[in-house]
């Protein structure tokens, strides 16, 4: 019976060092959003000030791409349309969503509870919208966004319902746990 009992211990054990590291990979995933949208904000405050047609030529000729192509005509007439309010607003919501994602990240990192349930819900309130983008402008980027957030998701959900199993919490109505 002695053995049983520690088995039972080892396996609960080797479950959670299992669990550490998932959290802790969401975690860095979610901070390493933060460094970038950090920085994707930073960038649209930064161009505020400057004429968007001269850098965007300046980065095609520093990445040698072909000035008579389609795509670089597409791209001049787009940034033509982006003006320093936009450039301001996206720059604020950049660093807001990176707030979040620190939030997350940390709360994660350190094992919180409630971290996993913000980032349960707020991972699923944004899955229709990463849908209908999805529907309405594929990008096997956005595919590959998707199929993460949706692995995040299904793993935090599985987390807190096995949290929940080993706390001896009852999912169906019988009252047996």
């Amino acid at each position: 019976m002695h053995e049983r009992g520690d088995q039972s211990r080892i396996k609960t054990a080797l479950a959670r060092v299992g669990h550490q590291r998932g959290l802790l990979l969401v975690g860095l995933f979610k901070l390493s959003k933060a460094v970038f949208f950090t920085a994707v904000g930073a960038g649209a405050l930064d161009l505020m000030n400057k004429n968007i047609n001269d850098v965007v030529i300046h980065v095609i000729d520093a990445l040698r791409i072909d000035p008579e192509r389609h795509f670089v005509g597409i791209l001049m007439e787009h940034v033509g349309l982006i003006d320093s309010h936009q450039l301001k607003r996206a720059g604020i919501l950049s660093f807001l969503y990176a707030m979040v994602c620190v939030v997350e990240g940390t709360g994660l990192m350190l094992e919180k509870r409630w971290a996993e349930y913000f980032t349960v819900t707020l991972t699923a309130m944004g899955l229709p919208w990463e849908g209908y983008e999805l529907l309405h402008r594929y990008s096997p980027y956005k595919v590959g966004l998707m199929v993460i957030n949706l692995a995040v998701l299904l793993y935090l959900v599985w987390i807190l319902k096995k949290r929940r199993e080993d706390e001896g919490v009852s999912y169906g109505g019988d009252g047996v746990g």
